[in-house]
């Protein structure tokens, strides 16, 4: 029987504090860049300067309520996007 990622992402404590704790960062780099550096946030309006920090305040703030089936579909499916849309920052 194969081993599910996913599962096994849910059961090793230490990568997903890890995770949650990079998916931070980069949401609270995200909100420095909007507030900071508006007219660059707007001119690259497809990356989701909100979304992240959004997504921040929800992993930081919701105490006992993080939701790692989220994090998880985050960490499957933004990282691409987002490294594809670096190129285009510099």
């Amino acid at each position: 029987m194969a081993t599910n990622p996913a599962n096994t992402w849910q059961a090793d404590r230490k990568t997903r504090d890890a995770v949650v704790r990079d998916l931070e960062v980069i949401g609270e780099a995200c909100n420095n860049v909007a507030k900071n550096h508006p007219a660059f946030a707007s001119q690259h309006s497809e990356v989701p300067w909100g979304f992240a920090y959004e997504m921040r305040n929800a992993l930081s703030n919701g105490y006992f309520t993080v939701y790692h089936a989220i994090v998880w579909q985050t960490i499957q499916q933004d990282p691409a996007k987002l490294r594809s849309q670096i190129p285009a920052l510099s």
